[in-house]
């Protein structure tokens, strides 16, 4: 009955906040009225349904009857991948659950690609899984505003003994990130990134050779790669010369370019400038964003990038079949992105495709004005955002879950498999991932999807993870792998941990705003040179009235509340 009481009030406001913001996608602004009083009724009656279990409810670690709990996994639609509710490491994790803790675990796939939309329906119909998992932290703070999320503060303290592997890898910087200041709140716990590394440049060496070029180190050289790229189609790909693109992008232009971004930013911006402006990874609203996209622009209308870029949204393969295909002569990605997928990856395709020589190469080319290739990197703490819906009834359960995925050997298991199938163990004791088959292949890069506290290598031990990184992708060079690798965090910059509590503006418009946000770019790139400034405003405009200026408002108003006039944090 409670279910079904918390699935209508979901629901109902779902449906009010779709009617104020115009917009399925976009959730629910700051309730006030009666919305305020409802949202306070549900909140008694989550309190009163799920409190802490004594630790006297587990004898060894386990319950003394069977509990059941549901886990949110990542459908990626990988051609050829294993099914991702079913294979050999979910089995792993079933098993190590049911003989560890007495618990019977069942997978949920979510469609990685509308992972926001799905959840959103599931949390609004009741019938979300048990645990969790999503990038977008708004709407983590939507329903729980709404109280349909589970504040795992007193959980998390309750049973610490009993979860000896959480908190050991995560510690209190990632299990208290987002802690309320006032409150005390946590509705999310935050996953630990093993890897900081973002953004890198490819380009194709074999083209180079070809021209009888040097890799670029500055944007001008790399800009006149691009034209050799563009006047020499005909003898880079012959009679595929039409199809040549010299550098390539995705609609997610803030992500995909952001080293370029990155190279036009002030050298000092401050913690607080960083931190209003920054509601968004990436970067819209950053004072100099504006003059690295006229960069785009103008290298958009001189035939440099990609024509067809902005028409393919996300989970479309068009753009790596291009690139896989050979007529792609540069692009931006995740650091490791051409290395990915064994006998699929971009660089294993190439070879197969184009020839022996053919292959991108890491670059290191954007720098800032002090001169330095500066690269925001991922913070190691503050990854995915794992939660529990109220109607979660197995808060106990489902806690001891996160601990197992947690454990060393779990973490080892899930990225490197079994010896001979998935990995070989070298002489110097580094592991060697290679191919995989059948319900062996992992789905998604070091198995991040079941390794949800764990993002990047780690083997449950981080020495041989720094040992085995090179070799962490079959059919790989690991030689590249290692120059990508140090490429990736030359110059790095992590970001700080601005924890003011709760800011109100940015429940329920997550969603709208990223979609707003690359309309900016998108449309920015590729308007008329004439037309940029123009284009970039107007749509910029549209941005912030959206909801974007009321974040960095509150921002700012918050920032001044606990840090005063400071510009940088400790």
């Amino acid at each position: 009955m409670k279910k079904k009481v918390l699935s209508m009030f979901l629901a109902s406001v779902m449906a009010l906040s779709i009617v104020a913001c115009g917009s399925s996608n976009g959730g629910s602004d700051t309730q006030t009225g009666t919305d305020t009083a409802a949202q306070q009724d549900n909140a008694t009656e989550t309190e009163a349904q799920a409190e802490p279990e004594t630790a006297s409810e587990l004898v060894d670690g386990k319950f003394a009857e069977t509990r059941k709990i549901t886990v949110e996994i990542y459908d990626r639609g990988n051609d050829g991948g294993s099914d991702p509710e079913n294979n050999m490491y979910t089995e792993y994790i079933k098993k190590g659950m049911l003989e560890e803790h007495n618990v019977e675990v069942t997978f949920k796939k979510v469609p990685r690609w509308t992972e926001v939309d799905d959840i959103n329906n599931l949390l609004a119909a009741g019938e979300a899984p048990d645990i969790c998992v999503t990038y977008s932290y708004p709407t983590v703070l939507t329903y729980a505003q709404m109280g349909g999320v589970i504040d795992l503060a007193d959980y998390v303290d309750a049973y610490k003994a009993d979860l000896p592997n959480l908190w050991n890898w995560l510690g209190e910087q990632n299990i208290y990130w987002d802690k309320d200041p006032k409150t005390g709140s946590i509705w999310a716990i935050e996953g630990r990134r093993a890897e900081q590394q973002r953004i890198v440049t490819f380009v194709r060496q074999d083209w180079l050779d070809k021209l009888n070029m040097k890799a670029p180190t500055t944007t001008q050289e790399f800009e006149d790669m691009l034209i050799a790229f563009r006047d020499n189609a005909d003898t880079l790909l012959g009679k595929d010369a039409s199809k040549m693109v010299p550098f390539s992008t995705s609609y997610d232009v803030g992500w995909r370019t952001a080293n370029i971004i990155t190279s036009f930013m002030d050298p000092k911006i401050t913690d607080k400038e960083y931190y209003i402006n920054g509601f968004d990874d990436r970067m819209v609203t950053q004072a100099s964003t504006k003059e690295a996209v006229k960069l785009l622009n103008k290298w958009y209308n001189e035939d440099l990038i990609w024509k067809d870029f902005a028409l393919y949204g996300s989970g479309d393969t068009t753009e790596d079949d291009m690139i896989k295909a050979g007529y792609v002569g540069a692009f931006q990605h995740n650091w490791d992105y051409v290395f990915r997928n064994g006998e699929d990856s971009i660089n294993a395709n190439l070879k197969r495709n184009v020839g022996e020589d053919a292959k991108f190469v890491p670059v290191d080319c954007f720098q800032n004005s002090e001169g330095k290739y500066a690269k925001w990197l991922y913070s190691s703490a503050g990854d995915r955002k794992i939660f529990f819906p109220t109607t979660n009834t197995e808060p106990l359960a489902s806690l001891l879950y996160v601990d197992f995925i947690s454990k060393p050997e779990t973490i080892k298991y899930l990225q490197a498999g079994d010896e001979g199938v998935t990995h070989e163990v070298l002489d110097s004791g580094a592991i060697q991932i290679i191919a995989a088959t059948g319900d062996a292949i992992q789905n998604s890069g070091k198995n991040i999807d079941y390794t949800i506290t764990c993002n990047g290598t780690n083997f449950g031990d981080e020495k041989l993870a720094a040992l085995s990184l090179a070799y962490g992708y079959a059919e790989a060079d690991p030689e590249l792998v290692s120059q990508a690798d140090v490429i990736s965090r030359t110059d790095g910059i992590e970001p700080v941990n601005v924890n003011v509590g709760e800011i109100t503006a940015e429940a329920g418009v997550g969603d709208t705003l990223s979609s707003k946000r690359d309309q900016i770019y998108d449309n920015a790139v590729v308007a008329a040179e004439a037309d940029f400034d123009s284009t970039w405003d107007s749509y910029m405009s549209d941005y912030l009235s959206a909801g974007g200026q009321a974040i960095m408002d509150e921002r700012a108003e918050k920032w001044a509340e606990y840090f005063g006039d400071a510009d940088m944090l400790p």
